[in-house]
Order: C-alpha cells, then sequence, then structure tokens
C-alpha cells in the first residue's frame, strides 16, 4: 500500500489530506475511488483506518480536514486553512467538491467510480455534495449522518452549545471549537431532506440505535426520502455516536457488501442460549533451536458450542429460529480459526406461505459464506444463490446480515 498527503484549495484556503493507493499502484492501471469525510470537531486522522481498508481492497482512497474544521489544540500539520467561525455546512460542501475535483483529476483514478462516504456531520455534507454533483458519485455511504443538524439549530443548541435563538450571538462556543453565526442561520433554514433527494444512485445508511446525539429517525426519514429501493438503512444494536473495534470492522464489511452491489435479503436476530466449552493445550518444540535446547511451545486450543434462538422478519421471510441452533467454534490462542453455525428457521415466506429455511455459515477467510436450502417455493432461488454475512457482535447475542448478489 502507497500513502502520500496532498493538497488542494478551496477558494484561497489550503485543504489537507491524505491518499491511500492499493499494492502496484501507479502502473497503468486505473481505480475506484473512495473519498471520507470525518465529522465534527475532527480531522482527517480520524478515518484512515477505513481508508487503508479501501486501499487494501482495491480502491485508492481519500481523506482531508474540513477548513475551519477541527478542535482547538490539535496538530496544524492535519489542519487545513481557515477560521471555524467561518465554517459552515455548505463551506463544508464545497471543499469536499474541491477535493472531488482533485480525486477526478488523478491519472489512476476511475472518475465514474467515485464513492463518498462520511461520518456524523461528514456524513450530511457527503450526502449533500452527492446532490449537487449526482451525475459524478456513483455511490454514496452515510455513517450517522448528522441530519439532526438543522433541528439542532432550529432549537438553539448546536453542538451541544445553549443560546437564544431570537439573538444569536456572532460567535459561540461549542464542544472543543467556537463556531459563527453564519453557521446557525444557514442550518437553521435548511431542510435536509430535500436538500439530499436530488442524488439517485444507491445509498448506504449505517446508524447506531443507541445514538445520544443523532436519534435513529433521522435515519428511517432519510431512507423513505430516498426512491424506493435506492437506499440501504442499516439499524445497528448497541452502536451510539462511534463505534469500537468489533463494530467498525462489521461496518466496513456491510460497506464492502454495498460496493459489490449485494442486497441484504435476511436479517437474523440471534440471542445465545447456552455455552459449553473444551480447552485443551498442546505443547510441541518448533525450531532447530527449540529442538536442541529442549524448550515447548504451548498452544492452547478453545472448542466453543454456542446454542441459540431468535428471528428474522424481512421482506422475504419472517419466522423464528427452531431449537437446536448452534455455533461451533475454534479458537487457537485466542484467535478464532473456524466457525460453523448451522439452524433452521420457520415462518412465513413473501408469499405468506408457511415454510423452513435451513442456514449452514461457514467462515471462509473474512469472509462468511452460508448455504441456504428451503421446501418455500418463492424462496427457492436462495438454494443456488451466492450468499455471503456479516456479523454483528454484541453482548449476549449477535445479529447476522445474509447478503445476495443481483
Amino acid at each position: 500500500m502507497k500513502e502520500k498527503h496532498f493538497t488542494c484549495k478551496r477558494d484561497q484556503l489550503l485543504i489537507r489530506g491524505m491518499e491511500f493507493w492499493p499494492e502496484g499502484a501507479g502502473t497503468d492501471q486505473k481505480y475506484p475511488a473512495v473519498i471520507l469525510s470525518h465529522g465534527f470537531t475532527g480531522n482527517y486522522t480520524d478515518v484512515i483506518s477505513f481508508c487503508r481498508k479501501f486501499a487494501a481492497w482495491g480502491y485508492a482512497a481519500f481523506c482531508f480536514s474540513f477548513c475551519g474544521g477541527g478542535r482547538e489544540g490539535q496538530d496544524p500539520a492535519t489542519a487545513s486553512e481557515g477560521d471555524s467561525r467561518d465554517m459552515t455546512l455548505e463551506t463544508e460542501v464545497a471543499d469536499l467538491l474541491a477535493v472531488v475535483d482533485y480525486v477526478k483529476g488523478s491519472d489512476h483514478v476511475l472518475p465514474e467510480e467515485i464513492v463518498l462516504g462520511g461520518f456524523s456531520q461528514g456524513g450530511i455534507v457527503s450526502g449533500l455534495a452527492a446532490a449537487r454533483r449526482p451525475e459524478e458519485i456513483k455511490k454514496l455511504i452515510m455513517v450517522y449522518p448528522a441530519l439532526c443538524i438543522p433541528d439542532h439549530a432550529r432549537q438553539g443548541r448546536l453542538g451541544g452549545a445553549r443560546y437564544d435563538v431570537d439573538h444569536v450571538p456572532e460567535e459561540f462556543k461549542c464542544s472543543a471549537t467556537v463556531l459563527g453565526r453564519n453557521f446557525h442561520q444557514e442550518a437553521s433554514q435548511m431542510d435536509p431532506f430535500l436538500e439530499l433527494a436530488p442524488f439517485k444512485g444507491p445509498v448506504l445508511i449505517l446508524q447506531g440505535m443507541e445514538d445520544p446525539v443523532v436519534n435513529y429517525s433521522y435515519a428511517i426519514r432519510a431512507k423513505e426520502n430516498y426512491e424506493p429501493g435506492q437506499c440501504a438503512l442499516q439499524l445497528m444494536e448497541r452502536m451510539g455516536h462511534g463505534q469500537n473495534e468489533q463494530q467498525e470492522e462489521s461496518m466496513f464489511a456491510s460497506m464492502r457488501q454495498f460496493l459489490d452491489g449485494r442486497k441484504e435479503i435476511l436479517t437474523l436476530h440471534v440471542y445465545i442460549t447456552q455455552t459449553d466449552e473444551t480447552v485443551v493445550k498442546e505443547s510441541a518444540r518448533t525450531g532447530r533451536a527449540a529442538k536442541e535446547t529442549g524448550d515447548e511451545t504451548t498452544k492452547e486450543i478453545v472448542r466453543k458450542n454456542l446454542y441459540f434462538t431468535g428471528y428474522c422478519d424481512t421482506e422475504y421471510f419472517r419466522g423464528i429460529i427452531l431449537p437446536g441452533g448452534c455455533d461451533c467454534q475454534e479458537h487457537v490462542n485466542g484467535q478464532c480459526v473456524s466457525l460453523r453455525a448451522e439452524y433452521t428457521l420457520y415462518g412465513l415466506d413473501r408469499d405468506g406461505k408457511p415454510c423452513h429455511v435451513h442456514v449452514i455459515n461457514r467462515q471462509e477467510g473474512e469472509d462468511f459464506r452460508p448455504v441456504i436450502s428451503t421446501d418455500s417455493q418463492a424462496l427457492a432461488w436462495m438454494n443456488t444463490a451466492d450468499l455471503t454475512a456479516v456479523l454483528e457482535g454484541g453482548e449476549g447475542g449477535v445479529v447476522v446480515r445474509i447478503y445476495h448478489l443481483g
């Protein structure tokens, strides 16, 4: 992977960022591109981990800092130029579009394959930018997009500040920065859902159900605002305004499914009812030095059986997981090396007819590959479908999302 800093300009302000290229970049090959936008008081370093994942997956990935964004006391090397009191949603849209132009100008980017992705305030800004240039953006990903900003402005509580909406000060302190009156005036007059509508490409929204900043109802309304079938909304249990390492892995896996053109067809809510495990320790002498000295290495193997129940409620199938579902796992030195879950669901197919759906889900490298057999005529196509799955972990169970290519 190749990483380097880049700069471009919006008006007279310098924008700083980083770009990430797949291994082997620099030849005549051209790559699809992802441009990621950080959230309020953040900078481009916040999304570097996602950029690296996209680059490892074959995308040219770009991230940057908004002009006037960031927080007080941040490293100037990670900040773009500009005053936070001049920053608004519209200036950030202009920043992002300037980066889009920079990316399109690269000899190694497919200009018709540009994806925008943003987090929180960067999420709504990405949505607005896609709506301003709908012909230039292929797909849009919004992660807990801060579509609440206009409402917060109308309530006099932008960024956690408190002020009188009838007497808005020239500037006001909020969180770790200072905003100007223009931010309030602009946001308070915005209907973000109407602003997003001109974009007609595929949209993915990832939203935490326990987000204390952006209520998940905003994400639901955003999905309904787009055309039928255009937007995939993924409500993530136990996630707030941000993500832990496990949730980040799951989010990226879902982004991969979306960019591959896969559609979520079954969403299984799984609850662990019982667990048993066996621990085996194996000793071995490895390597010439170990054989000469007699030193041994110990390998701990943990075999787990997780029994579970749960339910599925989607347009294709509604029903429960029957007793007997079991997830058999093997862990070596704390690392899961194999997983095989097998279970049967009983309920109604999309035609309202009773049926069984039997699932065997195996882990193959980084991917999960479920195989389905069903006695439903309406769902018979699943018996031979190319399926993948994403697991969202949590206390007491997981959410299993099964995707189909097509």
